[in-house]
This record gives structure tokens, sequence and C-alpha cells, in this order.
């Protein structure tokens, strides 16, 4: 199954989150559930549509890495795949 975001939408796959303490012990991202804040863009829509009809163009593009508020992303789970779904305007910043 593919998903397709509509209008201002982004789908992000997160990143898995591993920490290493200060004596070299490695925290698997279970450890505080906490919802990952940053990801990799996997698919975009085309854009949220202006006044004039237009479709405003998107500033991030499959492949990206972004960092995104932590507590706006729809969580969706396809084919055993966990995915986030959330707004371009969620998006604060692109790793470079």
């Amino acid at each position: 199954m593919k998903l397709k975001p509509l209008f201002n939408n982004v789908i992000i796959k997160p990143l898995a989150k591993e920490e290493i303490t200060k004596s070299g012990i490695v925290l698997p991202d279970t450890v505080d559930k906490e919802k990952p804040e940053k990801g990799e863009v996997v698919a975009v829509g085309s854009g949220k549509i202006l006044e004039n009809g237009q479709a405003a163009k998107m500033s991030v593009k499959v492949g990206d890495k972004v960092v995104f508020k932590k507590y706006s992303p729809d969580e969706v789970k396809i084919d055993g795949e966990d995915y986030l779904v959330l707004s371009e305007n969620d998006i604060v910043a692109i790793i470079e």
C-alpha cells in the first residue's frame, strides 16, 4: 500500500533515536517512549491551495531529513511500518 498525502501534508518515516550514556551504554529508542522529533520525508502533497487557486510550492522534498514539532503528527501504521502524517507548517527545520 502506498500513502499519498493531500495538499500541504507530509508523510515522514521516524528516525530511530539511540542514545549512548557517558559510560557507553546504548539506550534504545524504547526507553523514554517520547514521540520522535526527527524523520525522513517519504512523500509530500501538492501544496497548500492559495486564494487564487494555485498550489503553493512545498519547501520539503522526498528524502529530506527534518525536525518537527513533537506533538503535531498523526501516527499511522501501513504494512507493519510506522509513519507520521503532519502539515508542512509543523516542520521547523531541514537537517543538512
